[in-house]
């Protein structure tokens, strides 16, 4: 996966094309995305402890990695990985040539 939690992203593809947010989960297996802010749908939900009035919540769902692509420095950026001398892998923005730091 190019993305990680807590990274800048920006919506390439789809309803929200344009909108930017931050990474608030990540599914490695199904390659999908929860964006803050972003493809936002409405729930029906039943009163409980955390919501004693219950009734109609909107929350984000999720959308696909490949219609976002991440933000540095303000312009978005296909992401590319590299291993330095010590062995450690680490992201970089193929725009730029800079190292991305994880959070």
């Amino acid at each position: 996966m190019h993305i990680k939690k807590g990274d800048v992203v920006k919506v390439i593809a789809g309803k929200y094309k344009g909108k930017e947010g931050k990474i608030l989960k990540v599914f490695l297996k199904t390659n999908r995305v929860i964006i803050e802010g972003v493809n936002l749908v409405k729930r029906a939900t039943r009163p409980s402890q955390q919501n004693p009035q219950g009734g109609i919540i909107e929350k984000e769902a999720a959308i696909h990695a490949s219609n976002v692509m991440l933000v540095v420095n303000g312009k978005p950026s296909r992401v590319g990985t590299r291993i330095l001398k010590d062995s450690s892998k680490v992201r970089y923005a193929k725009k730029t040539g800079e190292t991305v730091e994880g959070k």
